[in-house]
């Protein structure tokens, strides 16, 4: 779709200076009081020139000289726009008009200001969008219309996100930075002059107060591989390229966010793993195209040949489970068994129809990037499952149809991604198929161990992974069997089914939303599969947990065998201690968990069940309410209510120095 340009400089750095705002500027409140998302002042051991300024000054990313003047120029241009109106009418028919009959902008009003609706902001942003591009491609007055009291909505907020939580420099201003710099771009010669004055005079404002936050300082870090980080970019480098040629400023924001957006893939997982989980793949990931096509149209500067994007299709695919429907939910990834039982607020938005939301058109512009069979394939599957995309429009774009989808039969049914410790096993791509996932590695990965030394500019932000080293989901019978409680305010092991040492979980669980801050990541680097075996019928992992586990607690080795064979798990824990400590097993239900006998119980399903038995002899067992503390509101998500979802089956030995625990599962 996009052209590979020569990347092209700016003459001098007087475009980079970034302008100095007096007062006004919000003060950044983090998701708790321990986390910082985006960006942190002091401690950082930057030390002259920052690595970002560097960055600014050494690709700047201009915008490509035949643009100028032009609109639109962001994403298209006027010769774009005039192929896509006859992929509209011809080859992508279907896609175009399955888009068009779900613009948000057509079937709901925007929310009155100052809408601080959770998302809400984030809705107007997409719909502005929609609404414009189908107005550009149909000619059609109430397409225009409706993108206009999107953008007026946008233009009527006072503050853009919430009041009380990082106001004017966070997602939702990411969101309408985005929207409405591409609907301008979209609408420029439509528009009459006080529209784009208007319009504009807004975009400037709120992309001056997002540059001025993230512009750099000595001493300043930034939470690079953290969706609160390029979210905004991405937002800001659109809104730069939309008035590059109106707003002096402007070159200096997309110089920023481009350097930002450099360190962003430079952290990224190099084996298409995303840390922060299923959830935030679908809702962080467009903002990571987005970004990098402003920037490979507008100044002709690709940036996408990564591993990490190369490979991300391979995550989606082996992050769905058998039924189409449901995901591999490790992380901070919807709500566990409230989210599977669909009833509720929240399956309104995770599953419009009884559907994933799962946006995989993403995989289309991949797929079309890198001339990649096999992301066509993925995508074709998903959609061929139902699957909801957030922003259809862009298909029409984004779908290339002389790609043939790879078949997933095609697709070996086993993965291991080896950065972030995750394997996942099925049996065939079927809805039938039983299979499996177990995670066993630190939470961004073993290449962060080696970078963080390196980029003094950048700090974690683990806050949406958890403490669940060696934990496992099982689906089998067409039923999710056991896995995760889901998104928590206060991340905890107790949650997964992972293991416990005197009733302790890992890392510095139970602070707040990060449980890893402060913790050494050279320990939890040193969580690792040690033996991996994948064949079509069965599996044997190993994996060393040792690190996972505060010095205090005693463990001097921790060793879990998961093993696959004969349609039956068996989890094999062995442990070395320099003190008497309990080691705990747990397998979490959605239903009720029922003892059999003195050592077998049933996690109850629909359709099937989940026999547990308890092989040690000594070991004692105990059913319990799964409770977890849910995500409060934003800026104080560790402050959620204590809820319950499921049961858990804890499975404990004496305290002793040395043991093995060993623990059979069956559906």
């Amino acid at each position: 779709m996009q052209p590979n340009f020569k990347r092209r400089r700016l003459l001098g750095t007087a475009a980079l200076a970034l302008p100095a705002l007096g007062g006004g500027i919000p003060s950044a409140f983090a998701q708790d009081a321990r986390e910082a998302l985006g960006t942190k002042q002091g401690g950082a051991a930057t030390g002259g020139v920052h690595p970002l300024t560097k960055l600014m000054q050494a690709h700047p990313a201009p915008l490509r000289a035949e643009l100028s003047g032009v609109h639109p120029r962001v994403f298209t241009t006027a010769a774009g726009l005039e192929q896509l109106r006859q992929r509209a009418r011809g080859s992508h028919s279907a896609i175009w008009q399955k888009a068009l009959s779900g613009l948000v902008a057509m079937r709901a009003e925007p929310e009155a200001s100052p809408a601080q609706t959770r998302r809400a902001q984030n809705t107007v942003g997409i719909g502005m969008v929609g609404a414009a591009l189908a107005y550009k491609i149909e000619g059609d007055a109430r397409y225009l219309e409706a993108a206009k009291r999107y953008m007026d909505a946008a233009v009527s907020y006072p503050v853009w996100g919430y009041t009380f939580s990082k106001p004017d420099i966070d997602l939702a201003a990411g969101h309408l930075l985005y929207g409405l710099g591409t609907a301008y771009d979209l609408l420029f010669d439509v528009l009459s002059v006080e529209e784009r004055t208007r319009y504009r005079e807004k975009l400037v404002r709120h992309a001056r107060i997002m540059a001025a936050h993230f512009s750099p300082k000595p001493g300043k870090s930034y939470s690079y591989s953290q969706n609160h980080c390029f979210i905004p970019i991405s937002g800001l480098a659109v809104a730069a390229y939309a008035v590059f040629d109106e707003v002096p400023e402007a070159a200096g924001w997309a110089a920023l966010s481009r350097a930002i957006f450099t360190q962003v893939l430079s952290v990224a997982s190099p084996d298409g793993y995303f840390y922060e989980g299923v959830e935030y793949w679908i809702f962080s990931m467009p903002w990571i195209i987005h970004g990098l096509d402003a920037f490979a149209h507008a100044a002709g500067d690709d940036m996408y040949d990564l591993p990490a994007l190369r490979k991300a299709h391979l995550y989606m695919a082996h992050s769905i489970t058998p039924n189409g429907q449901d995901i591999f939910d490790f992380g901070d990834a919807f709500e566990g068994p409230v989210t599977r039982s669909r009833v509720g607020h929240e399956p309104d938005r995770t599953h419009p129809g009884g559907k994933l939301h799962s946006n995989y058109n993403l995989l289309y512009r991949l797929a079309q990037r890198f001339g990649n069979p096999e992301a066509q394939g993925v995508a074709a599957w998903m959609d061929s499952l139902g699957h909801i995309c957030a922003e259809d429009f862009w298909s029409l774009q984004w779908y290339e149809p002389s790609i043939k989808p790879t078949p997933m039969s095609a697709i070996p049914p086993h993965h291991h991604f080896d950065d972030l410790g995750t394997v996942y096993w099925r049996s065939d791509w079927s809805s039938k198929a039983t299979a499996f996932a177990f995670r066993a590695g630190p939470p961004e990965g073993h290449h962060a161990a080696s970078l963080i030394g390196k980029m003094p500019d950048w700090h974690l932000s683990m806050g949406h992974s958890h403490p669940d080293a060696g934990s496992f989901i099982l689906f089998g019978g067409g039923s999710y069997l056991t896995g995760p409680k889901g998104y928590a305010g206060i991340p905890s092991s107790k949650i997964s089914n992972t293991l416990l040492v005197d009733g302790q979980g890992q890392a510095n669980e139970g602070g707040g939303h990060d449980a890893f801050e402060g913790y050494p990541y050279a320990r939890l680097d040193s969580i690792r599969i040690t033996k991996l075996t994948l064949g079509k019928d069965h599996a044997d992992i190993v994996a060393d947990l040792t690190g996972a586990y505060r010095l205090e607690l005693g463990i001097e080795k921790l060793e879990r065998r998961l093993s696959f064979a004969r349609g039956a798990w068996t989890t094999s824990d062995t442990m070395r201690a320099s003190k008497p400590v309990v080691l705990t097993a747990q397998v979490h239900g959605d239903r009720e968990i029922r003892q059999l006998d003195e050592r077998s119980f049933l996690v109850e399903g629909q359709p099937s069940a989940l026999k547990v038995e308890a092989r040690t002899k000594a070991a004692a067992a105990v059913v319990e309410p799964g409770f977890v503390v849910s995500a409060g509101p934003p800026g104080n998500v560790d402050k959620g209510p204590k809820q319950q979802r499921g049961n858990v089956l804890r499975i404990s030995l004496p305290a002793s120095r040395q043991a093995t625990l060993v623990t059979g599962m069956k559906f």
